[in-house]
This record gives structure tokens, sequence and C-alpha cells, in this order.
């Protein structure tokens, strides 16, 4: 085999390792990731009654985002509240409410 073939070939080979160990834990990795951005937007959402969570599946590169929706105590409209997620951190932070004619909403039902 000549020498100069030699890095190229190793260098396919990282690729190939590098995307099959990413797909092969794209799966249950992000199901975990969605789970956890919900539970802490969720848990940060204390002022919101009856929250629930739609949680973007991948979010960017460095946040998972979210739409919580919930009812503020002492109020009977819903609102939303945009939360952000640090990936590295594990930190949320909810954005200010934002009332049904600023952004209209609808919570997929849920599979039986």
């Amino acid at each position: 085999m000549p020498q100069r073939l030699l890095p190229a070939l190793v260098l396919s080979a990282a690729a190939a390792f590098t995307a099959s160990g990413a797909a092969a834990s794209s799966g249950d990795a992000w199901e975990t990731f969605r789970a956890e951005v919900s539970k802490k937007c969720l848990a940060a959402a204390t002022s919101l009654q009856k929250a629930s969570a739609v949680v973007d599946p991948f979010g960017s590169e460095s946040f998972g985002l979210a739409l919580v929706i919930g009812t503020p105590k002492g109020s009977k409209a819903a609102v939303t509240q945009i939360c952000v997620f640090d990936k590295k951190k594990k930190t949320v932070e909810l954005g200010g409410e934002l009332t049904p004619d600023t952004v209209k909403v609808g919570v997929p039902t849920k599979k039986k």
C-alpha cells in the first residue's frame, strides 16, 4: 500500500467511526434529553398552574428549547413562556408570559 494512501484511510475510518457513534446514541439519548428539558422547564415555571411543555426535539447546538404553556395563578387565560435550557450548565431560563393574542400554540394530544 502506498504511503500517501495511509492518511486518507485513517481519516476515512475516523469519520466513519464518529458518524456511527453519533447515530447509535441518537435514539435513547435524544429521548432522555427531551425529558430533561421538559422536567427542568416545568420545574422553573412556578407561576403557572397545570403547566405543560412542548420541547423542540433537538434544540440548538448549545441550548434545549421548549414552550411552557399554563395558566398563571389567579388567572383564567393561558399563557406561553419560552424556556431555554443550557446544555452545558444544565440550567434553564424562562421568558416572559406571552398572552394568547401574542402567540397561538396548541399542545398536541398525547398518544395512547
